[in-house]
């Protein structure tokens, strides 16, 4: 398994619109092939810092997710929301506690 987290700073202003279509988009980035998890999470004490966690079955799987329409179409909109050059990662899970 495969877990990727991505780091987005948004203009203030942009943040309900962000929510928004993350609201519309979630199900369909969800039922990706090989997508196992997604969550969006909001830095508690800066409101402008978000991050997406998912987890993926392979790395085949995320590439093809990448390589996708709906992704290609989703990060372009995304990307005009930015305050900041976002980051990501890809890791592996070592260990968790539940």
């Amino acid at each position: 398994m495969l877990v990727r987290i991505v780091k987005m700073s948004f203009h203030s202003e942009f943040i309900p619109k962000f929510l928004e279509m993350f609201d519309e988009k979630k199900a369909l980035i969800k039922s990706s092939k090989g997508c196992l998890l997604l969550e969006l999470y909001q830095d508690h004490s800066n409101p402008e810092l978000f991050f997406t966690y998912s987890h993926w079955e392979n790395d085949t799987d995320l590439e093809n997710y990448r390589n996708s329409t709906l992704f290609k179409e989703t990060w372009a909109q995304t990307k005009t929301y930015f305050n900041d050059k976002p980051q990501a990662w890809s890791v592996d899970k070592l260990a968790s506690l539940r």
